[in-house]
């Protein structure tokens, strides 16, 4: 059907086709081994199902409460107390959300004005600059260091500035897998000191660190904490990045402008699964050994790769692995990851699309979250190549 809107002017007029649709597309058609977007290939832990499938039959299919249950809430403080020592109120400083993308997108909302800056650091997830453009900000991009992806912080310095609303921060950070460093975190406290403004902390792989690392969280450094909106997910926790479950954590007064957009945006998220995380999580291992469970499986991979043409540093935290291809062609990271699905029928994902100014540094990356059988059968291709 026709539009009748004939002048329509789009708030994000040249928005690409995610990569992750682009490679999950390619890898159907050519019957490839999908190891780009960052998913489990294996299910769940059936108890956690179960807990799911216990809460709606016991009747909880109706509308949650707009921040989320209280139970849930209640045990996601208890978490982030145990964990980094940072105290937040269930009621009023915690909120439930549609996975973490969308508590990203809310708190760029409830924030970031017409010709207010972002600094986001590249190469950075796709979700952060089409929220900051969407709602009129300026995204301005600073470039990690393309070897050890570290924080050039006198860079990050000089271009804060009257007109800095919000910085946005990864860690661990996808696609590269470092992990923020205690040093890197009282560096940014102090670059932010005495401003207003304020952070997002995407810390969807909190859980996922490796080699003694540890994560850093804003939570932990409290003038941080007290700028910053938190985000989180069950999703990449719980191996069920479908059922979208995520969280924010920020100060009251972060928290109501938050809920002001989060209302009118979803309102409430699934009460069913509300119910079974709350109970799921009050067993602590269950997100502890999420560590050495995918540590597991990176070693699995990198050791049935050590003999291949590629070269890498074993990633540090999320559950992803940049390769770099630089010893084996000459072609442009896009080219080399369309040839590897169509002639070898495993698909990954190009670097140079998370770069500023789409710089290619001949790197892809892969992700792990997968079966050992999966993981095992991908390494044998690479190696081939």
């Amino acid at each position: 059907m026709k539009s009748s809107a004939q002048n329509i002017n789009s708030k994000l007029p040249k928005l690409p086709e995610s990569i992750f649709t682009t490679m999950s597309l390619l890898a159907k058609e050519y019957n490839a081994i999908n190891i780009s977007q960052g998913f489990p290939n294996f299910d769940p832990d059936p108890v956690l199902i179960e807990l799911v499938a216990k809460a709606m039959r016991d009747g909880h299919n109706q509308y949650a409460p707009l921040g989320g249950i209280y139970t849930l809430k209640e045990v996601i403080a208890e978490k982030i107390s145990l964990l980094y020592g940072a105290n937040y109120h269930p009621q009023s400083e915690i909120t439930v959300t549609v996975g973490a993308t969308q508590a990203i997108f809310t708190a760029i909302s409830a924030m970031v004005w017409p010709n207010d800056e972002v600094i986001v650091l590249k190469p950075a997830y796709d979700c952060y600059e089409p929220a900051i453009k969407a709602n009129g900000g300026i995204p301005v991009l600073i470039q990690l260091n393309e070897k050890d992806y570290t924080i050039d912080w006198d860079e990050f310095k000089a271009h804060l500035n009257k007109k800095t609303r919000m910085v946005i921060i990864n860690t661990p950070h996808n696609p590269s897998g470092m992990v923020f460093s205690s040093s890197d975190m009282l560096m940014l406290q102090s670059c932010l000191k005495g401003t207003d403004i304020i952070l997002l902390s995407d810390e969807v792989y909190e859980h996922i660190v490796f080699d003694k690392h540890t994560h850093e969280s804003a939570s932990k450094y409290p003038d941080l904490a007290s700028r910053s909106f938190v985000c989180a997910s069950f999703g990449k926790t719980f191996h069920a990045t479908g059922w979208k479950m995520g969280y924010c954590a920020a100060p009251a007064e972060l928290m109501k402008e938050f809920q002001k957009i989060h209302e009118f945006n979803v309102f409430c998220v699934n009460h069913p699964f509300q119910r079974a995380l709350a109970e799921y999580l009050k067993q602590p291992a269950h997100y502890l050994d999420l560590g050495p469970f995918y540590q597991q499986k990176r070693d699995l991979f990198l050791n049935a790769i050590q003999d291949s043409r590629f070269k890498f540093t074993p990633t540090r935290g999320t559950y992803f692995q940049l390769l770099d291809f630089s010893e084996i062609s000459d072609e442009s990271d896009i080219a080399f990851t369309e040839r590897l699905t169509k002639e070898f029928g495993i698909a990954t994902i190009p670097i140079s699309v998370f770069n500023k100014d789409l710089v290619d540094n001949k790197q892809i990356r892969i992700c792990f979250a997968k079966t050992p059988e999966t993981i095992l059968e991908s390494a044998e291709i690479i190696s081939a190549i």
